[in-house]
């Protein structure tokens, strides 16, 4: 299969690759493979960030503050009460 995309697109990926020691192919099909299998949790967004972006501890911690930031509050009582 052949998939044509955008010239911005493409030099993105070439750098991801270029970081990772990776082909342009390898980048793009570990990169929908992860789309198509992802469950949307946390664990599977931290996976893949690490996956696409070398990122360090700090850039962890900061992700992890955010995902606790946008949790919502647990509510005993029900929308209509």
């Amino acid at each position: 299969m052949t998939i044509q995309i955008p010239d911005d697109l493409a030099h993105g990926l070439e750098g991801i690759a270029a970081a990772q020691r990776k082909s342009v192919e390898q980048v793009a099909v570990e990169s929908l493979r992860s789309l198509v299998n992802r469950t949307g949790s946390p664990e599977v967004v931290l996976r893949t960030l690490r996956e696409l972006t070398p990122l360090s501890a700090a850039d962890v911690d900061d992700i992890e503050a955010a995902i606790a930031a946008g949790r919502l509050p647990v509510r005993d009582e029900g929308a209509f009460d």
